[in-house]
């Protein structure tokens, strides 16, 4: 597992969450901690390094 820190696309709040590298591509939606809302999150690990990471609003 990986802890990253990303601002929230609703209320700007700082939050962490637990990634899990052993999942090469992912996407799901997960809640804000502070505000709720929910938030589609993509990642992509290459050898259990983080490569890219998106916290998308899914009211756009």
């Amino acid at each position: 597992m990986n802890e990253h820190f990303f601002q929230c696309p609703y209320c700007w709040e700082e939050i962490s969450m637990l990634l899990d590298v052993s999942v090469s591509s992912q996407t799901y939606v997960e809640d804000c901690e502070v505000c709720c809302n929910p938030i589609e999150i993509s990642a992509t690990f290459i050898n259990e390094e983080l490569q890219s990471f998106e916290a998308l609003n899914l009211e756009q």
